[in-house]
């Protein structure tokens, strides 16, 4: 009886809010660099960390950024396929499985909030430019820290799972 009531609230329904939060603040923030740096512009901020505006009309590591144009729409189809699934992912997950939906909140409002940009602007907004002279690793932005940070916890909630489905396992034998 009592797992039954753990499905009875879905974790989507659990991080809603934060979902919501990350998605925001992710397009606040794009705002208001598009307001206050023109194109290219860099502002300093501590060593070793830059704000800047960039737009990235492809993917990750800006692949597929010198296309025609085909990429957008391609990559906001896929985005929010991606965003379905895991809303059907979160809705059947049950909320006292707090790390699994945690994660997958934070790979969803990150995919939200670039998905966003992507079919309004074209492209995506980044302004967090993290550098060691004379390496630079391309400008990124919230959206994709709360992507990678999920993707984390995922792997680290499967490694966990599997390893407790391990020793159960080992105990019954």
């Amino acid at each position: 009886m009592a797992e039954a009531e753990n499905f009875s609230v879905s974790a989507l329904r659990r991080f809603s809010g934060l979902i919501l939060l990350l998605w925001g603040l992710d397009l606040l923030i794009k705002w208001w660099v598009t307001q206050h740096f023109n194109y290219g512009e860099r502002l300093h901020v501590l060593p070793l960390f830059d704000v800047v505006l960039a737009h990235n009309t492809g993917a990750a590591f800006s692949f597929l950024a010198n296309q025609s144009g085909w990429q957008r729409w391609v990559l906001a189809v896929i985005a929010i396929g991606i965003s379905g699934w895991l809303v059907v992912w979160l809705k059947r997950t049950p909320r006292t499985y707090t790390m699994l939906g945690m994660s997958l909140s934070l790979v969803l409002a990150g995919a939200l909030g670039n998905l966003t940009d992507r079919l309004v602007n074209g492209y995506v907004v980044d302004y967090i430019l993290v550098y060691y002279p004379p390496y630079y690793f391309p400008a990124f932005n919230l959206a994709d820290s709360v992507i990678f940070l999920g993707v984390v916890g995922l792997f680290i909630d499967f490694w966990q799972t599997s390893k407790l489905e391990k020793q159960q396992k080992d105990m019954n034998t």
